[in-house]
């Protein structure tokens, strides 16, 4: 539960608003399908709900659910509240500026990172997003996504240069990014955009909270070949589960099942033994600079 839903950020509401209602309709020996012909919603509904999807929450709805539920007062009216603060506030990613050119998916990630508390990114082609400079994000940008304006660029970059204020908020976000070796020689946006590039991520990797390690090639086979992916931690563990996130050129999903939370973080643990510890990838950054 929030203690102080007033300061409260609509995602974190929308957050454990879904996870509460989730727990209650399992508590009450529901099924989805049940819930959805008592209430006469469509099935698409109750799951954006339950995984904090909506951008907006109708109070009306969650006092129905908590209904049928048979949830008390004291909880109807503290998930009531979760819904009064999605109407009355909007993330910044919400606006009228940034919403049409996030995707879903990718939309649903954004509330999950902005309320996690730490974040692990293992990245095989690119430099992980907190870390990319706004030149290398315009860069990429270009590349993947031919056909869009200017306009539409220069937006995508201010969604992804917002973003990295998580990594210096007032309660900042634990980043842990591994890379491999590779990242560091695609020369995305020519040599002195990269130069510049790895510069950064020297100069973030110095914050506290921040921790970078590359994998050589040296390695070998490793958990990291088969793709990027995050995950995410948020601070009450048995409340708010961890969670997965990928995404591709086409679109961007997250995933909270169980078996693939502990398959990806047993990944992610591997690859922080095998990468080279954070003074070494350092240098091994440095290098590639020097060598551009």
């Amino acid at each position: 539960m929030i203690t102080d839903i007033e300061s409260a950020t609509p995602a974190l509401c929308r957050l454990h608003l879904g996870n509460e209602l989730r727990h209650l309709r399992q508590k009450a020996g529901l099924t989805s399908t049940q819930v959805v012909k008592k209430v006469y919603w469509s099935p698409s509904k109750l799951t954006r709900l339950e995984t904090g999807e909506n951008a907006v929450v109708e109070p009306v709805d969650v006092m129905a659910l908590c209904l049928i539920y048979e949830a008390d007062e004291e909880t109807t009216e503290q998930l009531k509240g979760y819904a009064v603060v999605t109407k009355r506030k909007r993330d910044w990613w919400q606006s009228t500026e940034y919403r049409p050119v996030i995707s879903p998916g990718f939309r649903a990630y954004l509330g999950l990172e902005a309320t996690a508390v730490a974040l692990h990114n293992y990245e095989s082609e690119f430099v992980p997003g907190l870390l990319q400079t706004e030149a290398y994000v315009r860069a990429t940008h270009q590349s993947a996504h031919q056909g869009l304006s200017e306009e539409e660029i220069a937006r995508m970059v201010a969604v992804r240069m917002t973003r990295q204020e998580a990594l210096r908020r007032e309660a900042p976000l634990k980043f842990a990014a591994i890379m491999s070796e590779a990242v560091l020689h695609h020369q995305v946006g020519g040599p002195e955009v990269m130069r510049a590039q790895l510069a950064h991520i020297v100069d973030v990797a110095a914050l506290p909270n921040v921790r970078v390690q590359v994998v050589p090639f040296k390695a070998g086979a490793h958990p990291g070949m088969n793709g990027a992916f995050h995950t995410l931690q948020f601070h009450d563990r048995d409340a708010l589960k961890p969670i997965i996130y990928f995404e591709n050129l086409a679109d961007a999903w997250v995933s909270r099942r169980q078996s693939d939370v502990e398959l990806h973080e047993e990944a992610f643990s591997e690859l922080q033994a095998i990468a080279l510890g954070p003074q070494e990838s350092l240098s091994m950054i440095k290098k590639a600079m020097k060598e551009l």
